[in-house]
C-alpha cells in the first residue's frame, strides 16, 4: 500500500480555521450580499480543505459557494486555491439536456423550418443502391451511352447549347425514367412505426371506436389507400367525423358511420288514379226532378200563380 493511501482524511487545522479567507474569496467572486452563512467544510486531501457558504441569490436555491484553500508542507500560511458556485444536495437544477431530435414533437415543424434526417435513419432505406454496374456489352454501357447521346443530338431540334443533358448509362438515370428516383424509401421499420402511431390515434382501442356502432371497414366514407398499408388503413372522407382527412384503422369507428343511423325517406303521396275507360254521362238538359221545387200539376200551379 502506498503512502498516499495511508494519509489521514481529517481536515487540516489551519485550513479549517481559514473561514474568513474563504469568505472573502467568495464575496469577491460573487455579487454583494449573496454569500450567506458558513455551511460546513470537507477535506479534499492533505492540507486541502473546501469551505461551503450558502448562496442567497434568487434562482439558485440550494446552491453553495465552494472555496478551496490549501497550504504547503510545513508552511504556516494558508493560500487560496479556487472559488466556485456548486449545487448542493437539494439544489434547484435545470432539467437534463435532451437533443433536439428527441425533443421534437408532432406539430413543431412550422413554415420555413427544415427537419434533417440522419444518414442512418432506421425509418428509411436506400431506394436504389447503384452498386451493380452494367456489363461492357450492355445497352447502358459507357460506349452505348456516348452513342445514344450522339444520336439524340442529331435528331433533336435546336442548337447544341439548348440540348437537354442526356442522362443515360447509370442506375440512377434508369430509376428516374421509371419514376423511382428517390434516394431513400420507407423501410419496414418505418412502416411499422407509422402503423403503430396511426392505430394509437385512430384505432380500435380509442374511446370513440369503443362506442361506435360499426367499424370503418363497412363505412361508405372510407377511402382506400394503396400499398401494403391499404390492408389495414384508409382515409376518412366524412367532413363531420373527428378523423376527417386522417389515416384511420379499418377497425376504427365513430358515430358518423354511413350506415349508423340512416334517415328514412319522407313519405310520398300516392299518385292519383285516373280511370280513363269509364264514361261519365253529361245530359244536355237537367232532369225534371233535379230541382229544389217539387213538380206540381196544372191545378196547383194555377192556384199558386206559377207560370
Amino acid at each position: 500500500m502506498s503512502a498516499a493511501t495511508t494519509r489521514s482524511r481529517t481536515p487540516d487545522r489551519l485550513c479549517a480555521e481559514a473561514v474568513d479567507l474563504a469568505r472573502a474569496a467568495a464575496e469577491e467572486a460573487a455579487a454583494p450580499g449573496v454569500v450567506g452563512e458558513h455551511a460546513g467544510l470537507v477535506s479534499e486531501g492533505d492540507r486541502v480543505v473546501t469551505h461551503f457558504f450558502a448562496c442567497k441569490e434568487l434562482g439558485y436555491r440550494g446552491w453553495r459557494w465552494a472555496v478551496t484553500v490549501a497550504r504547503a508542507s510545513r508552511a504556516k500560511i494558508v493560500t487560496l486555491d479556487e472559488a466556485v458556485l456548486l449545487p448542493g444536495p437539494d439544489a434547484l437544477l435545470a432539467p437534463e439536456w435532451v437533443p433536439w431530435s428527441e425533443r421534437l414533437r408532432p406539430g413543431d415543424l412550422g413554415p420555413g423550418d427544415l427537419l434533417p434526417t440522419d444518414q442512418d435513419d432506421l425509418r428509411l432505406e436506400p431506394g436504389y443502391t447503384g452498386e451493380e454496374e452494367p456489363p461492357p456489352n450492355s445497352v447502358v454501357s459507357e460506349e452505348m451511352r456516348e452513342l445514344a447521346e450522339a444520336e439524340d443530338a442529331d435528331v433533336t431540334a435546336g442548337a447544341p447549347a439548348v440540348q437537354p443533358t442526356p442522362k443515360r448509362g447509370s442506375i440512377a438515370a434508369i430509376a428516374e425514367e421509371l419514376g423511382l428516383r428517390r434516394a431513400r424509401v420507407l423501410s419496414r421499420y418505418g412502416l411499422y412505426t407509422a402503423a403503430d402511431r396511426w392505430e394509437e390515434a385512430f384505432g380500435p382501442k380509442t374511446a370513440m371506436a369503443q362506442a361506435a356502432p360499426a367499424t370503418c371497414l363497412t363505412c361508405g366514407f372510407l377511402t382506400p389507400i394503396g400499398g401494403s398499408l391499404g390492408q389495414a388503413f384508409g382515409v376518412c372522407a366524412n367532413e363531420f367525423a373527428p378523423a376527417d382527412g386522417r389515416v384511420v384503422s379499418l377497425s376504427y369507428g365513430c358515430g358518423g358511420h354511413s350506415e349508423a343511423a340512416v334517415m328514412p325517406k319522407p313519405p310520398q303521396p300516392a299518385p292519383p288514379v285516373i280511370d280513363e275507360m269509364k264514361v261519365d254521362a253529361f245530359p244536355l238538359r237537367p232532369a225534371r226532378d233535379s230541382g229544389s221545387v217539387p213538380e206540381a200539376g196544372d191545378e196547383e200551379t194555377a192556384e199558386l200563380g206559377h207560370s
